[in-house]
């Protein structure tokens, strides 16, 4: 027996020399565990300073965001929870990482967040574009081509995608929406997160989502970020809250919580929202990052006394990460102390950001390769995507007597501010987009028309003041031309966070350019650049065709170029309704009923009409609809019918399609829009070629309705199904 004991010491201390232990590993750290059993285990093994510091956030890196500068981040406690990482590679994300791995007392790996909002380097068309496209299977494509690049760089994690609905193109920040409808929003919602996540996180070149901002963030007041919003239980419901649904429903691993109030109680202190509806209703189990600096901007909104309070509201709501102000890491462990805070809430909020973590596979793999930049971004199939979107995005407003496309055309005047700045094609919110690898109009018009046709270039003026210098040389040019294309538009950072206009007209000093040169009596292409719906009501006047093509990226100038000598069909269609003037804000296609008819309650001094309304947009093919009908005009509860229509493409160019279908309820005991898009189909229709579209017809999900307490419910009685200018009646009996 002495024998054998001294052999087990002798054992042991083999072991122990060796760097084992009789212990077996931590189950946290055992990948075939289950991950909520390794997410319980880690939380049991933390101290509260831990469990603290994985709720809050830092920034590694130069913060670009105007509306964000911070310094650099230099004593990083390696215990932290999540960095927003701006840096073009992944050497300094994998230094942090090395650190919190190999110094932190468990191992804990960061989440490193960005603001991808279009595209990474290779630079998309901005959400409202891309709305534009109707296309949600391009959208999902150029999402994984901005994971890859992000993930690349060592981004795990998005601050995207944005879908307040917004119907006030004075904010800045409806460039990152998908516009006006909820239905729309929620679609793209979907396409966007499983692009990012796929169908597991962990995998290579994948990225967790965040839905932002929740919620109602696009209702703000005359457009205006930060500022308060009414919005009726109702109405939260039936408007703002089903793409949040949607994107929830499809796997987004995070939300980020809104800046603004909501009928008096601030997104960001809303325990309604962040928890009794995401949280227990929608049985969310990822987590909520505030917004930039959220949780301390509850003092300035009238709810917190002090920093401390905002702290205690804004978690106790169910905020689970601090943005950037590091309140939870200030007041957090006061808070418990006074039982202000409960210690249960804490580690369910802990258990929420690693069960992110554990999912996005970051203990097993906490770094990234390093590669070499062309091995990252811009790769050839990335930049076959951005075109694609940017073409299939833009939008033909006007055609008159087909002067586009331009074929057969000697000489071609390309003018103004817009035509040889290709930096302004990246939007706002670029992410590590850089001008150089932008092609702009001049560029993309030179080798779209290289041995047919003679471009020249004149800038004309600047996209703002008073000098007209420039005017002489554009009227020059354009008299020497066969068709002149004006370029104009707005700044790319005239769009996004705090870029709130009181107008939203092209600026003076443009719309005088187009004045000369249109004076010339040559035909003129307006394309019209800008990152919102604006006024057109002038430039329509003075233009023979117009097409809006938003920023669109780092293929803008090719896909521009392509579409105007036909070697792309105009596919676009407007997700946003563009107003004839500023004083008719807001207005969208779904509004509800006015009380009275004719021309009472409307405009004495203006149309109350829109310029160009919801789903507006021309093609090069000409599209003949066939007659709607329906498998049957009755159904109950819980039953499916289905619709259809054919589409005759009687052109000589083949072209793609969308169709939009609506359902209308003239009569609800609870008043609805006029009508509310349901569903829509993009369809590749070839020259002379009939191509049905179906629409299955569920009952409670396509024609029911929601009450003040999101309860879906289904009215008895006449509705209406609507494509174009049909509609078709059926009942629910």
């Amino acid at each position: 027996m002495m024998k054998l004991k001294h052999l087990a010491t002798a054992t042991f201390c083999l072991m122990v020399a060796f760097g084992c232990s009789s212990e077996k590993s931590p189950i946290y750290k055992d990948a075939s565990a289950d991950i909520e059993a390794r997410v319980n285990d880690l939380v049991n093994r933390m101290t509260l300073e831990e469990k603290i510091l994985q709720l809050n956030q830092y920034v590694l890196g130069i913060n670009t965001v105007e509306n964000n500068f911070g310094e650099m981040v230099k004593d990083i406690p390696v215990e932290i929870g999540s960095l927003i990482y701006f840096n073009d590679h992944a050497e300094v994300r994998n230094a942090m990482q090395k650190k919190a791995m190999e110094e932190s007392r468990l191992g804990i790996p960061i989440l490193f967040g960005h603001d991808v909002i279009h595209g990474y380097r290779t630079t998309y068309p901005i959400p409202l574009a891309l709305a534009c496209s109707w296309n949600p299977e391009l959208v999902r494509q150029a999402s994984e081509v901005a994971a890859q690049e992000a993930y690349d760089c060592g981004v795990n994690w998005t601050f995207s995608p944005m879908v307040d609905v917004s119907r006030d193109p004075r904010w800045g920040r409806v460039m990152e929406c998908f516009g006006e409808d909820p239905y729309t929003n929620a679609v793209f919602c979907e396409a966007v997160v499983k692009g990012y996540q796929g169908d597991d996180m962990s995998e290579k070149n994948r990225i967790a989502a965040c839905l932002k901002h929740y919620v109602g963030y696009g209702a703000s007041e005359a457009g205006r970020d930060y500022v308060p919003t009414e919005i009726s239980d109702q109405t939260l419901w039936d408007t703002y809250l089903p793409p949040f649904e949607a994107g929830v429903k499809a796997g987004a691993a995070t939300l980020m919580s809104a800046f603004h109030t909501i009928s008096g109680i601030p997104a960001s202190a809303n325990h309604y929202i962040l928890t009794e509806v995401l949280k227990e209703k929608w049985q969310h189990d990822g987590f909520v990052v505030s917004d930039w600096g959220a949780v301390e901007q509850l003092r300035y909104q009238g709810m917190a006394e002090d920093e401390k309070e905002a702290t205690m509201l804004a978690f106790n709501a169910g905020i689970e990460m601090d943005m950037a102000d590091r309140m939870y890491q200030k007041y957090l462990a006061t808070l418990l102390e006074e039982g202000k805070v409960d210690m249960k809430l804490v580690d369910e909020s802990v258990r929420r950001v690693l069960r992110v973590k554990f999912r996005l596979g970051l203990f097993e793999q906490p770094y990234v390769e390093e590669k070499p930049e062309s091995e990252m971004y811009l790769l050839p199939k990335s930049l076959e995507i951005a075109e694609k979107a940017a073409a299939e995005s833009m939008v033909l407003l006007k055609n008159e007597n087909s002067v586009l496309p331009l074929e057969d055309v000697g000489t071609i005047a390309v003018i103004g501010p817009v035509a040889s700045d290709s930096t302004q094609h990246l939007g706002n919110w670029g992410a590590r987009a850089r001008a150089e690898d932008v092609v702009g109009i001049v560029q993309g018009m030179c080798e779209e028309y290289a041995g047919k046709s003679k471009i020249l270039t004149a800038k004309g003026c600047d996209f703002e003041g008073e000098d007209k210098s420039g005017f002489a040389e554009a009227v020059r040019v354009a008299k020497a031309s066969d068709v002149v294309v004006v370029c104009l538009g707005h700044k790319g950072s005239w769009s996004g966070e705090n870029q709130s206009r009181s107008t939203i007209e092209i600026p003076k000093i443009q719309e005088e350019l187009l004045s000369a040169v249109e004076a010339t009596g040559k035909p003129v292409v307006v394309l019209v650049t800008t990152g919102r719906p604006v006024e057109l009501p002038r430039i329509e006047k003075k233009a023979d065709a117009i097409l809006q093509t938003w920023h669109s990226g780092v293929r803008a100038g090719k896909a521009i170029a392509g579409l105007l000598s036909g070697r792309y069909n105009p596919s676009g269609k407007l997700a946003m309704t563009f107003p004839y003037s500023t004083g008719q804000i807001p207005v969208y296609y779904n509004r509800r009923h006015r009380a009275r008819t004719g021309d009472q309650g409307l405009y004495k001094d203006i149309t109350s009409e829109p310029m160009y309304p919801f789903a507006h947009g021309l093609s090069y093919s000409t599209f003949e609809y066939g007659k709607l009908t329906v498998s049957a005009d009755k159904l109950k509860e819980g039953e499916t019918i289905s619709a259809e229509v054919t589409v005759k493409n009687a052109s000589q160019r083949d072209g793609l399609e969308t169709v939009h279908w609506f359902v209308k309820d003239p009569y609800s005991h609870i008043t609805r829009p006029v009508k509310e898009l349901k569903y829509f189909e993009k369809k590749l229709i070839k020259a002379g070629e009939n191509v049905t579209f179906r629409f299955e017809i569920n009952s409670l999900r396509d024609l029911g309705f929601v009450n003040r307490e999101g309860k879906k419910y289904l009215d008895k009685g006449e509705y209406r199904i609507m494509v174009g200018d049909q509609s078709v009646s059926i009942y629910v009996i």
